[in-house]
């Protein structure tokens, strides 16, 4: 088949690129390389199954020529990571918002599949753990920008669903939980990265907050395999789908495994979030999600655990860094 990737420059969008291809499928990724790379991608275009072009999900004119040619879509292109959502609100929801409405618009054209990758930040300030698809929501503040980034996120579900129920447009629509892997980057606030960086460099790794917050980590193939199958699940259409890991971790946990695992005589240090982002910022305490939507439709169950992903992570920095 013929597969767009918006966003395909970026940490998960390339992955998923570089599987799409894997499976013999001709890819084109459209990215604006905002927060995508052209490192991540550039041993794929050295084959003419895959093309690049650096335009924008705003710009319906960099869609309409990709569009025409394709018989799936995958909509990764979106605002990335809580600091540059924080320090960069209207930028974050109109990236969102416009982009999202542009490839749908577009793909109802021609009735082509879309899915369209969603996060766990529209859960909110939601303590119902673990996270289901349909349960109810609580935000914070007008005043915090990460809200507006949920909300905006939660728009996007709105619109998927939008089109399927009133134009029938197969949409799939998954929220992704957190999830690490090589090519990621902790510039834009990643928790992994940025610690796994600081150990290396024996440098401090810096707890924000308390570091009782408690996260899920997923591997980037385990998301991209399931995205994958997910495209081509006709039950999934019209469907809000989990993806994530259900292995619990605190942040205070997660540097000291990641201190171990490196053999890092680093110190763990803790920095205050309003020393970080600003004195509005919030934070979720948990988040996990319930798998059991994924579980049923494609059989979904995560193949990697923490300390893999960990030892995986670290490999991939020592060999980016020489170590």
């Amino acid at each position: 088949m013929k597969i767009l990737v918006t966003g395909g420059a970026g940490f998960i969008g390339s992955h998923l690129a570089e599987q799409l291809f894997k499976k013999g499928h001709t890819v084109f990724i459209l990215d604006n390389l905002s927060t995508g790379s052209m490192d991540n991608i550039k041993h794929l275009l050295k084959n003419s199954r895959v093309t690049f072009t650096h335009g924008s999900v705003l710009n319906k004119s960099d869609l309409i020529p990709l569009i025409k040619k394709v018989d799936k879509i995958f909509h990764l292109a979106a605002a990335v990571g809580v600091k540059l959502v924080t320090e960069k609100p209207l930028e974050s929801m109109i990236t969102n918002v416009d982009g999202t409405k542009n490839v749908l618009e577009l793909a109802e054209l021609r009735n082509i599949p879309v899915l369209l990758t969603s996060s766990s930040e529209v859960y909110g300030k939601s303590d119902q753990l673990p996270f289901k698809e349909d349960s109810d929501r609580k935000y914070g503040s007008v005043y915090n920008e990460r809200w507006g980034y949920a909300l905006s996120k939660a728009l996007d579900e709105f619109l998927g669903m939008s089109f399927w129920r009133e134009r029938r447009l197969p949409v799939v629509i998954v929220r992704l939980f957190n999830t690490v892997g090589p090519r990621q980057t902790g510039r834009y606030g990643m928790v992994i990265p940025r610690f796994v960086s600081s150990a290396l460099a024996c440098l401090p790794i810096t707890v924000y907050g308390t570091g009782r917050q408690t996260r899920a980590f997923c591997y980037v193939n385990d998301v991209v395999g399931a995205l994958m199958k997910l495209i081509n699940c006709p039950k999934a259409y019209g469907e809000v789908v989990n993806l994530g890991s259900t292995q619990v971790v605190s942040i205070n946990d997660l540097a000291r495994m990641v201190k171990s695992i490196t053999q890092s005589k680093s110190a763990i240090t803790h920095l205050a979030y309003k020393d970080v982002f600003n004195e509005t910022f919030e934070d979720m305490l948990s988040r996990v999600p319930d798998l059991s939507k994924a579980m049923r439709l494609i059989s979904y169950k995560p193949k990697y655990n923490l300390n893999e992903i960990l030892t995986l992570v670290v490999d991939y920095h020592k060999k980016q860094n020489h170590v």
